[in-house]
């Protein structure tokens, strides 16, 4: 049973800000509860033109994207859904997904998540990695301390959110390898 939450405006609007200017995202969090009283986490955002998330797969976690103004495209597996205000795309877990606005407008879309997990820290500590110059405009690591700040980050996050791209290897290979670069992040103090 899907439950379709309305999200009163002030909610969203004295939430601060957590902006990604590699995957030209700005977010906004909060957390509500379905029929059930389980926990959703909410993301209010504003996706610009050419920005977006590349594949990755949440294998305990189903997404609902509902597009309020704009356009974007959500893909689901292999097939790109376009979408458009009132619409609501809906990403079952364990499913190959991402997310573009291909227009010239900013798409505002509202992701429903559950159940509720790490996904806003998640999302958080990216966009600080976007900011400080990490990521090549395309979400690559720049280099070698670049590659070590990310490995943190996807270690700390690898049982809510497998990365597919850059090209990565599959989910049980990447706890293998983002273990150890993670450990020597933390080393150098990148926690």
């Amino acid at each position: 049973m899907v439950v379709r939450l309305t999200l009163p405006k002030e909610v969203t609007v004295n939430q601060p800000q957590v902006v990604d200017p590699v995957f030209g995202c700005r977010y906004r969090f909060f957390r509500t509860t379905n029929a059930k009283g389980e926990d959703i986490q909410v993301v209010d955002m504003e996706v610009a033109p050419g920005g977006g998330v590349s594949p990755h797969i949440h294998h305990s976690m189903e997404e609902r994207f509902t597009v309020k103004s704009g356009r974007a495209e959500f893909l689901a597996g292999r097939e790109w859904i376009g979408a458009g205000p009132g619409e609501t795309v809906v990403v079952p877990a364990g499913t190959r997904h991402a997310f573009r606005n291909r227009g010239e407008e900013v798409a505002h879309v509202v992701c429903e998540a559950e159940p509720a997990s790490s996904l806003e820290q998640f999302l958080t500590e990216v966009a600080a990695l976007s900011r400080d110059g990490v990521f090549t405009r395309h979400g690559v690591p720049k280099g070698p301390s670049a590659a070590l700040r990310s490995a943190v980050v996807i270690d700390k996050h690898q049982d809510m959110v497998e990365l597919l791209f850059p090209p990565l290897p599959p989910r049980p290979v990447q706890g293998w390898l983002m273990g150890p670069l993670a450990k020597l992040g933390r080393r150098r103090g990148y926690a």
